[in-house]
């Protein structure tokens, strides 16, 4: 299972590349500001996002479907989101932009 993190999309490269280091030295652990999501219909990838999604009624969608379909108890020990992961890339590319 893959790890994505999504790039700092305004010009913070370099906090984008501690951010990055940090994940991999740790898989496990995700840095403050930030959470793990896993997104796919039947392999799921881990997504490092930013906590800020969450303000997104978009992504605050998603997350509700995502409680219907498996309601607190996730099976991957973590928030689990049932959508192509390339819709979820277009997405929340989208939503950190704006």
């Amino acid at each position: 299972m893959g790890i994505i993190r999504f790039p700092c999309l305004n010009g913070n490269a370099k906090r984008f590349s501690k951010l990055q280091s940090t994940c991999k030295e740790n898989q496990s652990q995700v840095p403050k500001g930030y959470f793990a999501v896993y997104v796919g219909e039947i392999q799921k990838t881990r997504f490092v996002v930013p906590l800020s999604l969450l303000e997104h009624p978009l992504f605050q969608s998603l997350l509700r479907k995502s409680e219907e379909e498996f309601g607190f108890k996730h099976p991957m020990g973590g928030v689990t989101i049932i959508c192509p992961e390339d819709d979820f890339i277009d997405i929340t590319s989208k939503l950190l932009v704006s």
